[in-house]
């Protein structure tokens, strides 16, 4: 269990570090994709920083579980609106294939961690 932990965090911060700067960056697809979902490009911004917070919360995860697993929910729950943003804008299935799919691996990776949430009450 510790090494699919292990990979999936690994994967999850390889995954929205890379999201998170090229939405900052103003990468192209990212501008476009914001546009074609209707949102404003200082969203597209402020996700990019969320993405990163919840990046930092991954990396710390590795010396502490309880944040490991809120910084795991906190990227299921971007993931979750991205998918509704593709719903709403009636995207194929396979435009919300890569979110729907980081968001199970956030659930996934959580879920593996979820009695550490215990030890914080």
């Amino acid at each position: 269990m510790i090494i699919v932990s292990i990979v999936l965090q690994s994967l999850l911060i390889l995954a929205f570090f890379f999201s998170g700067i090229s939405k900052i960056t103003g990468a192209k697809m990212q501008v476009e994709t914001f546009s074609h979902l209707g949102l404003p490009q200082w969203f597209r911004f402020a996700t990019g920083f969320i993405a990163l917070a919840g990046v930092i919360g991954l990396i710390i995860g590795f010396w502490n579980e309880a944040i490991l697993t809120i910084a795991a929910l906190w990227l299921a729950c971007i993931m979750l609106g991205a998918v509704l943003f593709h719903i709403r804008s009636k995207d194929p299935i396979n435009k919300m294939i890569p979110a729907a799919v980081l968001m199970i691996l956030a659930l996934v990776l959580a879920s593996l961690h979820l009695s550490s949430l215990t030890d914080l009450l």
